[in-house]
């Protein structure tokens, strides 16, 4: 079905385009301090196979669930300027770290039974599962850059889980994940994970991978602090090596959605190929990597709209 969603709508009608409330308080957004957590939020911890997860919470247990996770090296903080907009149309969000990152940083696979020596794709989509499992489901799933494949894996096992999936700056090639990424793509091929990890972790903080806000590099760079080397140097190497599930999502009936900046750090014409295999719609939001970061509100407004199409379905 070239150019078009399952549904016959044209499938990039989310995103920037849109001159709105969503679009104005993005357009003033200042610099934000990240550690600082939504109002009324309440953090706790997950108990999930490879050991225990900080995450936080924001609205009514009782109203549908939205699931956020954040990808390598970020946090549950990533989505603090989405959570509110998301609860207040009545939804209850959960957000979680990781398994070696930040506040999760205690997790990995030496807690497993039995134990294993790395972080792998099974050590993730366990966690995750585990997570959505703790949840009224099905729930709203939206999986940020490495766990929108974690994302996809999980919906691939356990579809009855999931009412909508959603794909932020998710890789949108399968196989060698980073090859269409710019400064990174060069050395992808021959870079093994432990020196993928230090390449990766320089170019955030060094600000070369995505230029921040002060006081957001200032949080980026303060969890380093806690964030296993040993989880992002799998992390890498597990992206080398991205599994191709795009036939089963293709023929998924469930709402699918690809949300990407218009400067992510793979092109955008290779995201709009991804979304048109999986038939997915697609939003383009203005901005780099991290539309959750610099359009949280309009994206927040387009996941309100794919949510409540799910629920006409």
């Amino acid at each position: 079905m070239p150019g078009r969603s399952r549904d016959g709508e044209d499938p990039e009608d989310l995103g920037r385009d849109r001159v709105d409330a969503a679009a104005r308080l993005d357009a003033g957004l200042g610099d934000v301090d990240w550690a600082v957590p939504p109002p009324g939020s309440v953090g706790f911890t997950i108990d999930v196979p490879s050991g225990r997860l900080a995450a936080v919470a924001l609205g009514d247990p009782a109203d549908p669930c939205v699931v956020l996770v954040p990808g390598a090296t970020g946090s549950k903080e990533d989505f603090s300027l989405m959570m509110p907009d998301l609860a207040a149309a009545g939804y209850f969000v959960v957000a979680y770290d990781l398994a070696g990152q930040y506040q999760s940083a205690g997790a990995g696979p030496e807690n497993l039974v039995p134990p294993r020596n790395h972080y792998d794709y099974r050590l993730f989509v366990d966690d995750f599962v585990a997570v959505l499992e703790t949840t009224a489901t099905p729930v709203h799933v939206v999986g940020y850059s490495f766990a929108a494949i974690i994302a996809q894996l999980a919906y691939v096992e356990r579809p009855a889980l999931f009412r909508s999936l959603t794909l932020l700056a998710c890789p949108p090639e399968p196989g060698q994940g980073f090859k269409g990424v710019g400064r990174i793509g060069r050395f992808s091929t021959w870079v093994n994970g432990r020196a993928g990890a230090a390449l990766l972790i320089w170019g955030i903080r060094s600000g070369r991978v995505a230029r921040v806000p002060r006081g957001r590099q200032r949080f980026v760079n303060y969890r380093f602090r806690f964030t296993r080397r040993a989880s992002i140097r799998d992390i890498y190497t597990l992206m080398q090596h991205v599994p191709d599930v795009r036939q089963e999502l293709a023929e998924a009936s469930l709402p699918k959605f690809v949300a990407v900046g218009d400067h992510d750090l793979w092109p955008l014409g290779l995201h709009r190929q991804f979304a048109q295999a999986i038939r997915a719609r697609i939003g383009v939001y203005r901005g780099g990597h991290s539309p959750c970061e610099t359009s949280p509100h309009e994206f927040s407004r387009d996941l309100l709209a794919l949510y409540t199409k799910a629920g006409e379905a």
